[in-house]
């Protein structure tokens, strides 16, 4: 028995060995590497999990050992800026619901490592769609909620799945502090709020680098981190009075930002633009009511076209199945103004541009991640199929 047990590790390691250093070539009729114009009748080599060469095949010839795959159309790995999935799961029951923490409004200490599921179905649902990096973590609801992080959708752990254990921190302002927490009556008392917090963190980190340090407090520590501009705030907002609100903060403290939401944004496209402040588009199929009641499909379009830095989220759904896919609201925004090409661009090379992983993902150039999705057609056709998903040069669809 010994023996068979240890003659079958050897295989298990010995599989995943030639996995993990996989060699694959993909042939597509149009190849989008997000570093120039598409290529027809392109070729994508992979090796030890990076991208080795892209290039037409008149140019590149594909080595012998290589495992081949066509497709019709191929893109970089599809990148979700803003999630929940992982710490929300697809059973819709407080044991599966991790993204909002309700004991109180203000908890930057709450880190998104503690409670992400890597083998949550919703992971794989996204993986399954062309997703293959998620910008996830604590959601809206309290003003601030907690930390996020980037995962690839992959791995059975958060540790295989890690591309980033501390992104940004996860504030909300204007009119969407869940009821379950004891919340502010009014913006103006949730902006007091906020003030008074990142005051007493402006105190905290001056002491912390002293030659006296102060015991250490979880959440100024985070606080101090953000305010020296080690992580972003993500503040999902969506009136345009609380966007200008969340300027003005942002002015005041000087700390990195990126809004999220911002569904009335086109209103005030000019004071977003001069703030020099990227966007994370609301979903654009979202319901519109409450602060979201003036949300438009053709935000996406007028952002871009204006310049201002954009990316794609699923954002979080309050319904079964618990996700939207980036996939389909990219899809619409394209058909509302956007365009196709563009919509590629904000779900890829924008969205990494947005996170700070361009020298990783976004694009198939030379030396970046092998994440790359097949398509049997237009990805942004509803009947199109995504028939391949590459992450890390490992084949996972």
């Amino acid at each position: 028995m010994r023996i068979i047990k240890s003659l079958l590790a050897l295989l298990v390691f010995a599989g995943l060995s030639t996995v993990s250093n996989a060699q694959i070539a993909i042939k597509g009729e149009k190849v989008y590497t997000m570093n120039g114009d598409p290529i027809m009748n392109g070729v994508v080599l992979i090796k030890d999990g990076k991208v080795e060469r892209v290039g037409t095949a008149n140019r590149v010839s594909i080595p012998s050992g290589y495992t081949v795959y066509e497709a019709k159309v191929v893109t970089p790995g599809l990148i979700d800026a803003h999630s929940v999935v992982g710490l929300a799961g697809h059973l819709n029951q407080d044991h599966d619901q991790d993204q909002l923490e309700t004991s109180s409004a203000i908890q930057p200490e709450l880190r998104a490592i503690d409670a992400y599921n890597a083998r949550e179905a919703l992971v794989g649902h996204l993986r399954s769609l062309g997703i293959t990096t998620v910008h996830t973590g604590h959601g809206p609801g309290a003003l601030i909620s907690g930390q996020t992080m980037i995962v690839k959708t992959t791995g059975e752990t958060v540790t295989e799945a890690l591309v980033d254990s501390t992104t940004m921190l996860a504030f909300t302002m204007g009119n969407m502090i869940s009821g379950a927490i004891s919340r502010p009556g009014t913006r103006s008392k949730g902006v007091a709020m906020l003030r008074q917090e990142l005051i007493k963190a402006q105190g905290y980190a001056e002491k912390r680098a002293s030659d006296d340090p102060p015991a250490v407090d979880l959440g100024m520590e985070a606080l101090a981190d953000l305010l020296e501009g080690k992580v972003s705030a993500l503040i999902t907002v969506h009136k345009a009075n609380d966007i200008m609100t969340a300027l003005r903060l942002q002015e005041e403290f000087g700390f990195p930002m990126v809004l999220d939401g911002a569904a009335e944004s086109y209103l005030i496209i000019d004071q977003i633009k001069q703030a020099g402040v990227p966007v994370i588009i609301h979903p654009t199929m979202m319901r519109t009511y409450g602060d979201g009641q003036n949300a438009s499909m053709e935000t996406a379009g007028k952002l871009y076209e204006a310049g201002i830095p954009i990316a794609f989220q699923s954002g979080y759904e309050g319904y079964v199945p618990k996700t939207r896919v980036v996939l389909f609201e990219a899809g619409v925004a394209a058909a509302n103004g956007l365009g196709s090409d563009n919509a590629l661009r904000v779900l890829t090379i924008e969205a990494a541009k947005i996170l700070g992983l361009e020298e990783r993902l976004g694009s198939l150039e030379r030396g970046k991640d092998a994440d790359v999705v097949l398509f049997d057609g237009d990805p942004f056709e509803y009947t199109t199929q995504v028939t391949g998903v590459i992450i890390d040069g490992v084949k996972v669809k």
